[in-house]
């Protein structure tokens, strides 16, 4: 019992910081309708974004998201402006090849600068524990999970609360609609593009102290934001949190009963028996 409440515990501490990565792409879906396939890749720079910054500035990788947010953010918006918001209006086809050639480009840049050797980031509480009610908990996921759990708190009360918010919110439930009310939706889709890129670059910095950094790590995330976005529902933020938690779970349950090396197996199990039943996902709704 003790074995699986502490797989379980795991579970939710790492999936906390996987439905970050899943908010991120579904903001960018629901706003622009836009499935961003270089997603995983903006997760891969803010790991090496956080590694610069931890062996140059000797700034610890959780406080240095103060710096890799609006870092984050202004490269989501440059990516917007520069490229997304040329292929708005074309076919999908053409915005499937776009994202995944700027994530092959970003991956071989920083390939070139960086080359492809594995990088581990190594604070003083690397391998530290805390003990929670008689079960041991990774001190770099816990303090991961308190820092994701307080963005995410931040963002529902930023959509909801806020007229910003409410007007991404709108923008994603129906854009001509919103545009006849008088909402800016070139803004919007650029704020969404800069929030969803912000997230993404937080959960690499996240999980930075954890997780190998190499410039193919994009294409996991990719693959697992897609898995987490489609399984809780397209377009909703809370089944995208919802998501990334039954992720974290299921690949800690996995690893711990059967195989840590085909637990992935049992993830993409899972999201099929999910979509057998449930083809919009668990909380299927297209809007934030």
């Amino acid at each position: 019992m003790i074995v699986f409440l502490q797989s379980v515990l795991s579970g939710v501490l790492i999936g906390g910081v996987y439905a970050l990565v899943g908010i991120g792409l579904t903001i960018i879906f629901g706003v622009m309708r836009v499935i961003n396939f270089a997603h995983g890749e903006l997760v891969m720079i803010g790991m090496y974004l956080t590694w610069i910054i931890f062996t140059g500035l000797a700034i610890d990788p959780f406080v240095s998201i103060l710096i890799s947010i609006p870092a984050m953010f202004a490269v989501g918006a440059l990516i917007q402006k520069t490229l997304i918001n040329r292929v708005l209006g074309a076919l999908p086809e053409n915005q499937i090849l776009l994202t995944v050639g700027l994530g092959l480009v970003l991956s071989n840049l920083v390939m070139l600068f960086f080359t492809s050797d594995y990088r581990i980031l190594t604070t003083s509480y690397s391998s530290s524990t805390l003990r929670l009610a008689g079960l041991s908990v990774s001190t770099p996921l816990a303090i991961s999970f308190a820092i994701t759990s307080a963005i995410t708190a931040l963002l529902y009360w930023f959509l909801l609360k806020t007229d910003t918010g409410q007007g991404i919110r709108a923008t994603a439930q129906d854009r001509d609609a919103a545009q006849l009310m008088g909402i800016n939706v070139k803004r919007m889709s650029l704020l969404a593009f800069g929030i969803g890129a912000a997230l993404a670059g937080t959960a690499g910095a996240l999980i930075s102290p954890t997780y190998y950094i190499f410039p193919q790590v994009g294409g996991v995330f990719t693959l697992k934001a897609f898995v987490i976005v489609v399984l809780g529902g397209m377009g909703s933020v809370l089944g995208a949190t919802l998501g990334g938690v039954i992720i974290g779970v299921t690949e800690s349950l996995a690893a711990v009963y059967i195989s840590a090396g085909m637990k992935e197996l049992f993830v993409y199990v899972l999201f099929l028996i999910v979509l057998l039943f449930r083809p919009a996902g668990l909380l299927g709704r297209s809007r934030v």
